[in-house]
């Protein structure tokens, strides 16, 4: 070979050194930003660890705090609120009774007719009514006499309305969204408006006082014997189709529960008397803490960019109100840490742009390209032609927050259990776990689209009653779906209070 033609032959050998060292040089690139979002996800997954031992430790953790809430006024982070309601629907409830449920720019009004059986199918009309606008920042006599004009008109449309003459008394359950202060079972004080409500003279004044002088001056002849939150509507319906359900929570938007408890354990309350020796209690659960909970920084930042930061910590984890918030929160530190998602999209800085029900979708696609995921990333984030592998990293992302969310509420529920009894441990003051104590039948009425309408997130959380009970007490654990509690469940109180009188239990 000549001159030139090694000269050639050394050109391209160096020319091919290059170009391999600039894939070289790109892979290396690659794996490096790839490790970058792996961390990230590592990281994750590392902050929302919940391991048997650390649920068991929120358990505990609830069960004293619910102890500490029942023993003084600001006790605890947990509120436990006395709810007056001490007759729960038998089952052997009969006749016609109505419910109003008052909870943000709509009112429902419903109809229930339960036949003196516990029916799996209670007969029932509901109506919804807008609320005009004026009225949520007008005066409480022009809101409550729209209220009770509404109300007429649907008991006008009765069937067989003339063998029910107007001025025959009704019995109306009232579902009362907003933050009271009750002092009966048919009676509570308006402590604040929310939800776009701002009526100054109604603040302070009892809300079903208002709604009966409405009923009157509108010439219908119905008592409110029972002021309720939708969390006590729930558990209302689910003792009236089961009798051993003894708790109610609600995993939606927001999440609360309540349950049935004792009175002498009440103890920041003991001039209370009731017939049946036990109240529910509100617990106002979404404000629960513990250190025991597994929280990340992206929990951290959340909380502190929210209205109410210190507050609602519980909630801020497991509820549908910000779980894809959360998933958002990590897809942009992801985003920033590299470019496998592209430029980072304006819409990663938008809050609460990535709804709960995008999650579970994304987290349910079983398609084999993940064309679900590269949907929502494209439509909603405007993150376009995302690979395979990322769409399946995103996947992952949505898996851990909703894994997470789920075991703490299973783990919020068995702390229920432990505080009365029901966890087969012999309570909250037994020590450690006994073999010996049976667990009874124990049901636990459940709503909420959270629950109800995402599978795996209703997966995890069963797995996790199992995981922490035990397979034999976790077998005499029956978690219940209701729909409608905040209506039904309110009509049915009213049926179980009304041969009760008004006020049966009260501050004394």
């Amino acid at each position: 070979m000549g001159k030139v033609g090694v000269a050639v032959a050394a050109a391209g050998a160096a020319a091919a050194c290059v170009a391999a060292a600039v894939v070289v040089g790109r892979r290396v690139r690659r794996r490096r930003k790839w490790g970058k979002v792996l961390g990230v996800l590592r990281e994750v997954e590392e902050g929302c660890e919940t391991s048997v031992g650390r649920l068991k430790q929120v358990v505990d953790a609830m069960a004293v705090e619910m102890h500490a809430g029942l023993a003084s006024e600001g006790g605890s982070k947990l509120r436990m609120l006395l709810t007056f309601v001490d007759n729960l629907p038998s089952g052997s409830e009969k006749g016609t009774y109505y419910a109003l449920h008052l909870g943000g720019t709509y009112f429902r009004m419903l109809r229930v007719k339960p036949e003196g059986q516990r029916s799996l199918a209670l007969a029932r009309d509901v109506e919804r009514q807008l609320i005009p606008q004026h009225l949520m920042t007008s005066t409480t006599e022009d809101l409550f006499d729209f209220i009770a004009s509404s109300l007429k008109e649907f008991v006008e449309r009765e069937e067989n309305g003339s063998a029910f003459p107007l001025d025959r008394r009704r019995e109306l359950g009232f579902t009362f969204s907003y933050p009271v202060k009750q002092t009966s079972v048919s009676s509570g004080i308006l402590i604040k408006w929310t939800k776009g409500f701002a009526i100054e003279d109604m603040v302070g004044k009892d809300v079903v006082d208002c709604l009966q002088q409405a009923l009157t001056r509108k010439g219908l002849s119905m008592r409110v014997s029972a002021l309720v939150n939708d969390t006590v509507g729930t558990l209302a319906l689910g003792h009236y189709h089961d009798a051993d359900t003894v708790a109610a929570v609600i995993i939606g938007t927001g999440t609360n529960a309540c349950y049935v408890e004792r009175m002498d354990a009440i103890i920041k309350c003991q001039g209370i008397l009731t017939s049946s020796g036990g109240m529910v209690v509100n617990m106002e659960w979404g404000n629960f803490w513990s250190s025991h909970l597994p929280r990340t920084s992206y929990d951290i930042d959340l909380d502190a960019n929210s209205p109410n930061p210190n507050e609602q910590g519980f909630e801020k984890m497991i509820s549908g109100m910000y779980l894809g918030d959360i998933v958002r929160r990590v897809l942009l530190r992801m985003s920033q840490e590299s470019d496998i998602l592209g430029p980072v999209s304006p819409k990663l800085l938008t809050p609460f742009i990535l709804r709960t029900p995008l999650v579970a979708s994304m987290h349910e696609d079983d398609s084999p390209d993940l064309a679900k995921v590269a949907k929502i990333l494209g439509d909603t984030l405007e993150i376009p032609d995302v690979p395979l592998k990322v769409r399946k990293l995103v996947v992952n992302v949505c898996d851990v927050v909703t894994r997470r969310a789920a075991r703490l509420a299973a783990a919020g529920i068995v702390g229920i259990l432990k505080k009365i009894g029901r966890d087969g441990s012999g309570g909250i003051t037994s020590g450690r776990s006994r073999s010996d104590v049976r667990i009874k039948r124990t049901a636990v009425a459940i709503e909420g689209g959270l629950y109800t309408n995402y599978a795996m997130f209703r997966e995890y959380l069963n797995e996790a009653m199992v995981e922490i009970l035990g397979e034999d007490a976790a077998e005499q654990v029956i978690l219940e779906v209701m729909e409608d509690g905040s209506g039904i469940g309110a009509s049915l109180l009213a049926a179980s209070h009304a041969s009760h009188g008004p006020d049966a239990a009260q501050m004394l």
